[in-house]
């Protein structure tokens, strides 16, 4: 089967390639098909990134989602934030996020500075 690979530069192209890597997802690695899969694949994830960036989450939706991860509760998060009342009215969104709130939070719970920091 001869595979003709293009760059993807409009919707259309992208819904192509997208259709290819369907038909070829089950490719064998080192054969002509399974090298047109990763091409493919990569060009795809260029278009992606390029036209449909993924955002960074927002603070408090990463810090829920950190906490649903590691199977914590608000309890398990006052030492972090300073307090009960401080997680709750952090969580609720009626306080900001201090800087040191924002250091611990990356520190003891590993969340990016970049979800922590609204943009």
């Amino acid at each position: 089967m001869e595979i003709k690979i293009y760059p993807i530069n409009t919707k259309k192209d992208y819904e192509k390639a997208l259709e290819l890597i369907d038909r070829l997802w089950d490719a064998k690695p080192n054969t002509q098909e399974g090298d047109a899969l990763d091409v493919l694949t990569t060009l795809v994830e260029a278009y992606e990134n390029k036209n449909y960036p993924m955002l960074p989450p927002k603070p408090i939706e990463a810090i829920k989602f950190r906490m649903e991860q590691m199977g914590i509760g608000k309890a398990d998060v006052a030492n972090i934030l300073g307090g009960a009342n401080r997680v709750s009215e952090i969580l609720h969104k009626k306080r900001k996020l201090s800087l040191r709130m924002i250091r611990n939070l990356h520190d003891k719970l590993n969340i990016p500075y970049e979800s922590l920091i609204p943009a």
